[in-house]
């Protein structure tokens, strides 16, 4: 991957493109930083537990911290996000949208205006509700008596802090836009790493902070480190593997020609949903930690014991976060792919699956085909996603046990859990490979060797 990036920057227009992608994200994570007026939140941020599951943690997660420090870009991406998911969905579900995204790039012009539009509300949304939050919290601009503000001033207040948030997540949209055109990479998919990726030094400071302890301390880096190498290593493989259906085109002559008459395959890839079944899994089962933080739950309450279930160190929330992950990875996967299309595609070229007759035979195969690999999938994606709490109770559990001086060890978390290290696997994969298939298109095929 070094390789590539290094021969792509040999090349003139390349290397403009990968400066200006990195000038796109300077622009982000400089806008992560900025403070928005009336907003008086400090180094500690608003979430008081940054390890717990709820989605304020996702979005915080999301958004390299800015929706923990309430700056500028605090909504980031996750409205366009959102949109894109939402619109995809009702492609399937609405005859006017399945219709524009079979009309070609006209078509996807449309579906992505419509999309664009969806952000700007889903934003003002989000954005209203993170101002209540903080309003709630005491986090705003006070009066000099320290009262907040009223009538019209709280007012303007409002819709200063809203629309700045608001404004914030749409020029992300656009910048990322600007990536798709005269950068490297997808654009939404760069922001989301960049953001991701700033959590990365973070990371690297707690476990120097464990090493200087020493002990035990050093075992737990170690494993930690080593987790997450192998993590990697893992998503890699994942994220290549794929399944081959062979398939045989018969020849047939047009005019003096002669086409067809080869044997290729139709490559599904294995992990066909990439991280989605994950983030909605995680999504859903962040819902209920995040109503607890707005609503006064009794001890020892039906409620009390209902919230548990949805933390994460409860053994029913790992069954339900594998659950759910296979449950959306054949929602995804029905929606994306229609074996009765692909089964006519191969018949209208002339073509066959050995061994399997044309029509509703190879519908069928496909479609058992498919679902294996479904489930195949989701299990990979479920060992990566219950990894990094299975580490933690493990650790947990060992330092309940182990006592040093009268003091229990301190916890060790992993700060990159497997969504963040698929999305940043995944990208890199991504964006090399757009690399490569730039340079074979300006015939530089020496430097891939």
């Amino acid at each position: 991957m070094i390789q590539t990036i290094v021969n792509a920057w040999k090349i003139a227009d390349l290397r403009k493109k990968i400066i200006y992608t990195a000038f796109i994200i300077l622009i982000f994570r400089i806008g992560a930083a900025i403070p928005v007026p009336f907003v008086n939140i400090g180094s500690d941020g608003i979430l008081s537990d940054p390890n717990a599951n709820n989605f304020m943690t996702y979005l915080s997660m999301m958004t390299g911290n800015a929706f923990n420090y309430g700056t500028l870009f605090a909504m980031s991406i996750t409205p366009y996000i959102n949109a894109s998911i939402i619109i995809q969905l009702l492609t399937v579900a609405i005859p006017y949208l399945e219709k524009l995204a079979k009309e070609g790039e006209e078509g996807r012009k449309k579906i992505a205006s419509i999309t664009r539009y969806t952000t700007v509300v889903l934003a003002l949304m989000q954005s209203t509700a993170y101002f209540f939050y903080i309003r709630s919290q005491g986090l705003l601009v006070t009066d000099a008596n320290g009262a907040k503000f009223t009538g019209f001033f709280a007012v303007f207040q409002a819709i200063a802090v809203i629309l700045c948030y608001t404004a914030g997540s749409t020029f992300i949209m656009w910048l990322g836009e600007q990536v798709n055109e005269k950068g490297i990479g997808n654009g939404i998919s760069i922001i989301l790493f960049a953001g991701i990726v700033s959590r990365i030094p973070t990371m690297i400071y707690q476990l120097y902070t464990y090493l200087t302890k020493g002990g035990i301390y050093y075992a737990y880096v170690a494993i930690a480190v080593i987790s997450l190498l192998l993590m990697i290593a893992f998503i890699v493989w994942m994220d290549n593997a794929e399944r081959r259906i062979p398939v045989q085109y018969a020849k047939r002559v047009v005019g003096r020609k002669m086409y067809g008459g080869q044997n290729t395959h139709m490559p599904i890839k294995v992990n066909m949903c990439g991280v989605l079944p994950i983030i909605f899994a995680s999504s859903i089962l962040s819902l209920p930690p995040t109503i607890a933080m707005f609503v006064n739950v009794k001890e020892g309450g039906f409620w009390e014991g209902f919230f548990k279930v949805f933390d994460t160190s409860h053994w029913a929330y790992a069954i339900m976060y594998f659950v759910l992950i296979i449950f959306f990875a054949y929602f995804y996967s029905a929606i994306q792919y229609n074996p009765i299309e692909m089964a006519n595609n191969i018949r209208k070229n002339s073509g066959a699956v050995p061994g399997i007759r044309p029509g509703k035979p190879t519908s069928d195969y496909i479609t058992k085909v498919l679902s294996r690999l479904t489930l195949v999938g989701a299990l990979l994606l479920s060992v990566v996603a219950l990894y990094p709490i299975l580490f933690s109770q493990i650790t947990t559990a060992i330092q309940t046990a182990i006592i040093n001086d009268g003091e229990t060890h301190a916890g060790v978390n992993l700060s990159l859990g497997g969504t963040s290290v698929i999305i940043l696997v995944g990208v890199a994969l991504e964006t090399v490979k757009q690399l490569e298939s730039q340079m074979m298109m300006r015939h530089y095929k020496g430097f891939l060797d």
